[in-house]
């Protein structure tokens, strides 16, 4: 008597259905994580060309001070001039802040997180 091979039950609607939500769910998070690393990533990269520039106009600035004050033939006088110009650019800038600091970086973070990968 040969043996019948007993069929086996195919899953159900439901259990179909548990593992497609199951699936998306999971979709979801790698796609909520890769849109963080992204943007944590391009931060931290103009963070970092942000501090290496700041360093280099940090030693420029001392040398026009230097420079300015060995014209003027007092070292502090050079600094008090270099001062005064960062005085005014930063109430300058503090004027324009909401322009040209917050909106532009709003941007940039929601065009990150909306940006489709191609």
């Amino acid at each position: 008597m040969p043996t019948e091979a007993i069929p086996q039950e195919e899953p159900g609607l439901f259990e179909k259905a548990s593992d497609y939500a199951e699936t998306q769910i999971h979709l979801l998070k790698y796609r909520a994580i890769d849109k963080g690393a992204e943007v944590a990533s391009s931060l931290i990269t103009r963070l970092m060309v942000v501090l290496l520039l700041g360093t280099f106009m940090l030693v420029l600035n001392i040398g026009i001070a230097l420079w300015v004050g060995y014209m003027l033939g007092h070292s502090f006088y050079g600094f008090f001039i270099v001062a005064g110009v960062y005085g005014l650019a930063a109430l300058i800038f503090y004027a324009f802040r909401h322009q040209w600091i917050k909106q532009p970086i709003n941007d940039l973070i929601v065009r990150k997180i909306l940006m489709k990968k191609s």
